[in-house]
């Protein structure tokens, strides 16, 4: 299409579009965002809606699809879930005394990771914003002098440092972090899913680099795409967040962090045309008080999603999470990928769950909690200025829940203050400062919306109606008039049926013809001559009077300075509670604190949890304990528990054989998932339990590979064995369920048996180790600190009977036969196997060199060509 036969509003669309080329434009024409050219083809098919085109009789007509603005959160949230971002170019002017073309401007971005309203992002979830820099001076080198960046491919040269930067713009929370390899990288990112990840562009050799995707070790969250967003390196400013609390150390402390960290502002700020004014601190969100969990143990442990189809259901943070408030779930998980390693503020945790349980406040707080919205999310709205009346007034209810929540936790707990339960040290992990410093008191902010916004506002800030009577006189006046205006064209109609003698007349209203009186063409006789006429339909006239005239000009008039007056006064409300949006963040920090440790002491009371005891010692003693999850699987059969004892000297490393689906991954799962759980500050499924803190819990579980990558299932084994070799600590819970299975037998038990050796003599760790490689059990015969343990079986007419029970000593057989028969392989198969294995059992060769392997209750001659080679005959020449 030539420039000549474009429209000025299609001229004015692809100025627009050129700057956001990289963006899905929406552009508002009228009641419908709508988009054009490739837009509008990518978008019909990604939303499923009808494509069309603007001047279809033109020689090459536009493609053009679009979207009512009153309902376009559904169709945004859709896009950014499939890694697109959006521009809103919205109207800025009045079309009604526009000349020309309608100013349009576009006044947010919405991009995968940065999504305020609740149509984007699951409200249990964070929504985080990433972005990495390499610390390596200069910081982009070319081919030939260091790091080529981006993309992030490995391998990297020594001495560069990996600096993190995570926002999420819905809730405030800005952190940073720097770390030492792009596996520690890697290992973070995975745990936090961020949806969006920012990278520098930088120069290559010379026309740039291209940057398809993210090259690390690193997959999004399950289902969603995560996008890579290139930035010009001189927008990753660590200055830019000079003004914020925590700033200055970062910037000194942690370089590179901090020049991520300002990328990030510099995105925000741009994206959403102002500074986030609900982010006021960044923090480091590394450090020695909490535990590191890696991608595996996410995994192995089922955390978040499930092994067998990716689900939540079945996953620990579904059986924990009894919260009330989105900011309660979004804590939980929080605590579960972050757990303590303060023993003292574990212990506190404790304290809280366990008054809420003994004064009754878990049957109390949830109905409370229930009735409290979103306040991270709304404060981040009325700080970004995108926040409705219905969410002030979603604020207004939950701060008048809050006196009602101190009450409850007060009248509840005074009866403990004897000292049937830490109550002091309780109230004040629930209530933190927030509720004890009358400074955070923000009843005066419910005050201020109770006195403005009506009670059940509509949800377009443009249509009025939401401003109540009292608040503003010349909105009062200019009411008084637009209903007097009403009413006179009431007593219009009235006045005309009784003048002309129809009964059947009738004054209306559209949009178009404004007011109107409308006469069927039966009494098309009787029409005044003081009529004018303005439309002819099929079965009527329509008219207009000058006095009907003068009524429609002072009602409409008002009606759109009403909607003006209404809106002001609304902007106004929202700009001063923005001012005091760092109240209600901390506000909703403490009711989410309250919401998971009632959560806690939900999951507690109902499962019959008890309260373990945390130390600094290496003692990891659990008695009767139960997997969490499992145990509920199927609550008609008794779970069996088992005891474990981790010391760090004498049972420094458990070697467990057993069979299969015996229950020796169930045993070593639900040991690491209690210390898990401890370290969170909850409950955990046992009769007693003492926990030695520990700074790292590692997973080595099953078979998996990562074809993708080039890697088998071998080479992922050796992989996470290597790192658990690399970073594990003497204070550290090493799970091991199979190592070397992947390989010939000689190379696995070798591997195995090395890999055991190493986690004993130097690493030290807290250890369970399963394994069906039996001669392993023989180590305990050379360290102290191994001990032999297996799960019981029971032998019965040939069957196997699994008693789920780990006891102590080595066992010499996996029953591998007998759970094949279990799993209905055929009869003859099973025969056959139990032949083999007396065969092997006895020895592989017969006296004359024959394999006995391949030997058979049948005389018929065996071939045994390719065996004989493994045997020496002095007469055969090789």
């Amino acid at each position: 299409m030539s420039a000549d036969s474009m429209t000025p509003m299609v001229k004015q669309y692809l100025r627009i579009k050129e700057v956001y080329n990289d963006a899905i434009l929406l552009y508002r024409v009228g009641d419908f965002y709508e988009m054009f050219f490739e837009d509008a083809e990518i978008a019909s098919k990604l939303l499923d809606i009808t494509l069309t085109s603007r001047d279809k009789d033109a020689p090459n007509p536009i493609p053009l699809c679009g979207v009512p603005y009153h309902s376009v959160e559904p169709y945004i949230a859709k896009l950014i879930s499939l890694g697109k971002k959006v521009a809103i170019c919205d109207q800025v002017e009045d079309p009604k005394t526009a000349k020309g073309v309608v100013k349009r401007e576009v006044t947010r971005v919405i991009t995968p990771g940065i999504v305020l309203d609740g149509e984007g992002v699951a409200a249990g979830n964070n929504n985080f914003l990433a972005a990495v820099v390499i610390g390596i001076p200069p910081l982009c080198k070319g081919r030939e002098g260091g790091v080529d960046l981006p993309p992030l491919t490995p391998p990297y040269k020594g001495g560069e440092v990996f600096g993190l930067a995570l926002a999420d713009v819905s809730t405030g929370h800005f952190s940073a972090a720097e770390f030492d390899s792009i596996e520690l990288l890697a290992e973070e990112l995975a745990r936090l899913e961020p949806r969006e990840v920012i990278l520098p562009l930088c120069k290559g050799e010379s026309e740039g680099v291209d940057l398809p995707s993210l090259s690390l070790p690193y997959k999004g969250r399950e289902g969603e795409k995560t996008l890579i967003t290139p930035l010009d390196e001189k927008h990753f400013d660590a200055q830019a967040i000079s003004h914020l609390e925590g700033a200055t150390h970062i910037i000194h402390s942690l370089p590179s962090a901090a020049r991520a960290a300002g990328a990030i502002w510099h995105y925000i700020t741009e994206t959403q045309k102002g500074e986030p004014r609900h982010i006021r601190r960044i923090e480091t969100s590394l450090g020695t008080k909490t535990m590191r969990l890696d991608e595996a143990t996410k995994r192995n442990l089922e955390l978040f999603r499930t092994m067998i189809d990716g689900g939540t259901k079945g996953t620990l943070v579904d059986l924990l999470d009894r919260t009330s408030t989105a900011m309660g779930a979004r804590k939980l998980k929080s605590w579960m990928l972050y757990p303590l390693m303060d023993w003292k503020a574990i212990e506190s945790r404790f304290d809280a769950v366990e008054t809420i349980i003994e004064s009754n406040l878990a049957s109390e707080l949830p109905a409370h909690l229930a009735r409290v919205y979103d306040l991270e999310r709304i404060g981040a709205r009325i700080a970004m200025g995108t926040a409705s009346a219905r969410d002030l007034v979603g604020l207004k209810n939950s701060i008048n829940e809050i006196p009602e929540i101190k009450d409850v936790i007060a009248r509840s707990t005074l009866r403990l203050r004897s000292g049937q339960a830490p109550c002091d040290v309780a109230i004040s992990v629930l209530t933190g400062d927030c509720f004890a410093d009358t400074r955070n008191d923000i009843s005066d902010i419910a005050s201020k919306i109770e006195k403005t916004i009506v009670d059940e506002p509509p949800p377009s800030l443009r249509d009025g109606g939401i401003i109540k009577s009292g608040v503003d006189a010349e909105l009062d006046e200019l009411r008084s008039i637009s209903f007097g205006g009403k009413d006179s064209i009431a007593r219009i109609e009235a006045r005309e049926r009784e003048r002309t003698g129809i009964n059947s007349l009738k004054v209306k209203y559209n949009k178009i013809f404004g007011y109107y009186i409308e006469i069927t063409h039966t009494h098309k006789d009787k029409v005044p001559e003081d009529y004018i006429r303005k439309q002819t339909l099929v079965n009527a006239e329509r008219y207009i009077t000058p006095e009907l005239k003068d009524y429609e000009d002072k009602v409409l008039a008002a009606e759109d300075k009403i909607r003006a007056l209404e809106y002001d006064i609304f902007f106004k409300l929202r700009e001063d509670i923005a001012a005091q949006v760092e109240r209600i963040t901390k506000t909703a920090d403490t009711l989410a604190t309250i919401d998971v440790l009632t959560s806690f002491a939900i999951a507690a009371r109902e499962y019959k949890y008890t309260r373990p005891k945390v130390n600094e010692g290496r003692e990891i003693k659990i008695v009767e304990g139960r997997h969490p999850i499992i145990e509920r699987l199927n609550p008609i059969e008794r779970f069996v528990p088992n005891d474990v004892c981790l010391d760090g000297q004498e049972n420094r490393l458990l070697i467990i054989t057993g069979p299969n689906m015996a229950g020796k991954s169930t045993a070593m799962r639900q040991t690491a998932l209690i210390v898990l759980m401890a370290q969170m500050g909850s409950f955990v499924p046992a009769k007693e339990a003492t926990i030695g803190v520990a700074d790292r819990i590692f997973t080595r579980i099953g078979a998996s590979d990562a074809l993708s990558q080039g890697q088998s299932t071998f080479m992922v084994e050796m992989r996470e064995a290597a790192t658990i070799l690399k970073e594990a600590t003497e204070r550290s819970l090493v799970v091991i369920d199979e190592v070397g299975r992947g390989t010939s037998t000689f190379d696995g038990l070798s591997i195995a048996w090395a890999i055991a050796e190493d986690l004993h003599d130097r690493v030290r760790a807290r250890t369970l180790f399963a394994t069906h490689y039996h001669e392993l059990t023989e180590l305990a015969l050379t360290k102290d600190g191994i001990k032999n343990f297996n799960i019981a079986v029971k032998e019965w007419k040939g069957e196997v009977i699994f008693l789920r029970k780990l006891v102590p000593g080595g066992t010499s057989r996996s029953y591998g036969i007998q759970v094949a028969k279990l799993a209905g392989l055929p009869e003859a198969v099973i025969t056959r196997s139990h032949e083999v294995l007396k065969n092997l059992e006895a020895g592989e060769l017969d006296e004359i060199g024959k394999p006995r392997l391949a030997s058979h209750g049948s005389s018929k001659e065996i071939n045994t060509t390719q065996m004989n080679l493994f045997v020496h005959d002095p007469k055969q020449k090789i």
